[in-house]
């Protein structure tokens, strides 16, 4: 997934603008759903479970095409699962979030079940196992196998679903906050802080760590005010692509939806703008727009729902390359510090992918490999050198000094700039 990330420390302002009411903003909503819903039909790669769940937690729903997507997620992502855990690679955020999309439909989540060694048992079974599994890690090399964003993520599922959660897998998340762990590079991850407010504070509305209430409210505070602080001035959390899921946590952790009002505009006025066009992010940001967070899963009965949402038929646009051509300076920064530098004109409006291809086409000395993710395709390999999660690496991609929000499909070369492509730990 795509790192979304920023600095805390940025003064939080309290709004005093009441909060419009949904009502008022039905089309911008309702475009925002036909947009995420319309994504389905161009979909690549697995079905996004994550995608399943902005529909499943709207209100508006068109039943045909979510039960078809549901479906896909019971196959296709399913056996992609399966294959993972045969193979005893850590899939705890893919469990988390398969199980998240068949709780948001409502779907038995005991009849889903997965074989390892001869043995089948359930989905939350392995679910449990492999919370069991990145909790050891913690102990021996304090960090998970995978990362807090994901541990935060199986907790919160499990808690949703029902599950009582062990209470050494909350003590964990409530320890890595204490001691500001939530980071990538250098900087803070508000995405992070913010699934970790959801899955505590659904653990505390299930009374499953009543042992020591003052140790979960202190973490539970912290997180709040990790968020507010990382509040900007234009009202967006962190950046455009981590408000959803921030204002989520916000209003499941007890703010007022009149506190939240700032990032509330602040995410409308982006989504006027066309800055959520990537499905992943019209997911998350649209239950905060409905007032919602990934909690309201633990009361969602599926019973009277509308079932008005429909697709009119669009054009086909084809888009020309423009026959402007602008100047893309790439550096690339292996592990060692060892940098070099490459120049390629590409037409204006191609995406940083396109621009990377170009490149590697009329320079040899470049090259690259991605791998898919639910953001979209990522870097993995730059000049032979890998950089991957399990390698506590990645490659951190900024424009003239300032760090992307976006990934190499979504982020557009509108002007000459440099691309610093960075080999970078966390």
């Amino acid at each position: 997934m795509l790192p979304l990330v920023i600095i805390a420390g940025l003064l939080a302002f309290v709004s005093s603008k009441p909060c419009d009411t949904a009502g008022s903003h039905h089309a911008l909503l309702l475009s925002l759903n036909q947009n995420l819903l319309r994504s389905l039909e161009g979909q690549e790669g697995l079905p996004n479970p994550s995608v399943h769940l902005g529909l499943r937690l709207s209100d508006y729903h068109n039943l045909d095409k979510e039960s078809e997507h549901l479906n896909k997620l019971k196959n296709d992502l399913h056996d992609d699962i399966q294959s993972s855990l045969t193979n005893n690679q850590p899939v705890v955020g893919s469990l988390a979030l398969y199980s998240l999309a068949l709780k948001s439909s409502c779907y038995d989540l005991n009849t889903i079940t997965f074989t390892v060694s001869e043995s089948s048992k359930t989905l939350l079974t392995h679910l449990k196992k492999q919370m069991e599994l990145e909790r050891e890690n913690i102990a021996f090399s304090h960090r998970p196998l995978t990362n807090y964003y994901q541990y935060s993520l199986g907790l919160l599922a499990l808690c949703v679903s029902g599950v009582r959660v062990n209470i050494h897998d909350s003590h964990k998340l409530i320890k890595a906050v204490e001691h500001e762990l939530f980071k990538h590079g250098d900087a803070e991850s508000v995405d992070t802080y913010a699934m970790a407010g959801m899955a505590l504070q659904c653990v505390k509305d299930s009374g499953f760590y009543a042992h020591n209430a003052v140790e979960l409210d202190t973490a539970l505070s912290n997180i709040k005010q990790k968020l507010l602080a990382s509040r900007r001035a234009d009202g967006h959390i962190g950046n455009e692509f981590s408000t959803g899921l921030a204002v989520q946590a916000l209003l499941a952790m007890g703010v007022e939806v009149s506190g939240c009002a700032a990032s509330m505009e602040a995410m409308r006025t982006s989504a006027r703008g066309n800055i959520y066009h990537n499905p992943m992010a019209i997911s998350q940001v649209l239950p905060a727009l409905h007032k919602k967070s990934y909690l309201t899963l633990r009361r969602k009965d599926c019973l009277n729902e509308d079932n008005s949402l429909v697709l009119e038929p669009v054009d086909p646009v084809v888009v020309l390359p423009s026959e402007t051509k602008v100047k893309m300076m790439v550096e690339v920064v292996m592990l060692s510090g060892a940098a070099a530098v490459y120049s390629v004109d590409v037409p204006k409006g191609s995406s940083l992918l396109e621009g990377l291809e170009l490149l590697k086409g009329k320079n040899p000395g470049f090259t690259f490999e991605k791998e898919s993710s639910l953001w979209g395709p990522y870097l993995s390999v730059v000049n032979g050198e890998q950089a991957r999660q399990s390698d506590r690496r990645y490659w951190n991609l900024s424009s003239d000094g300032t760090a992307l929000t976006e990934g190499i499909v979504d982020f557009k070369i509108e002007a000459a700039q440099k691309i610093t492509i960075k080999n970078t730990g966390y």
